[in-house]
């Protein structure tokens, strides 16, 4: 599965009352979620994300609740994957239960610049900046989490399997 698209970058420690306000929980539409994503941390990303952008944070990304909101407002607001140098384990976990892809690497959030157009490889873990020309490895997923990424998430997964 390939991703491709433009990189929106953020420090450490990202966390999730700053990806979608504590306000804004009494929701579980996506779309809603979407209209108010990281609207505290920075006001225009809203205006700025274009389906299939890819998120670069630092360390710790997804810190702080539990709250599985996050990751749906990033994945309903175009967000097609994240890159960062670590993330906090119940985001990990939170994002990959609704097939939104993350991937864990250091040099390629060091390297990458705001605007620059991404190409994912997620069945290898090459990711790929196009406008620097520079290419960096993170550990792919096994097949059966690509499968779960590509079906969708946990859910739908699940769902397809019989729930087996």
């Amino acid at each position: 599965m390939t991703i491709k698209g433009r990189a929106l970058k953020f420090g450490d420690n990202v966390n999730t009352d700053v990806i979608i306000p504590a306000r804004y929980l009494n929701t579980s539409d996506p779309s809603e979620l979407a209209a108010h994503c990281m609207e505290d941390l920075d006001p225009t990303f809203v205006e700025r994300v274009e389906r299939g952008d890819i998120v670069v944070g630092g360390r710790n990304f997804g810190c702080g609740s539990s709250r599985e909101h996050a990751p749906i407002a990033l994945k309903a607001a175009g967000v097609s994957c994240i890159i960062a140098k670590s993330f906090a384990r119940i985001f990990f976990r939170n994002a990959l239960n609704i097939g939104l892809p993350i991937l864990e690497c250091p040099e390629a959030v060091n390297s990458i610049q705001e605007g620059d157009k991404i190409e994912i490889e997620l069945n290898s873990g090459w990711i790929k900046d196009l406008s620097s020309r520079k290419a960096f490895s993170a550990q792919p997923f096994p097949p059966f989490m690509q499968d779960l990424i590509a079906e969708g998430g946990l859910l739908a997964y699940a769902s397809k399997r019989g729930g087996k």
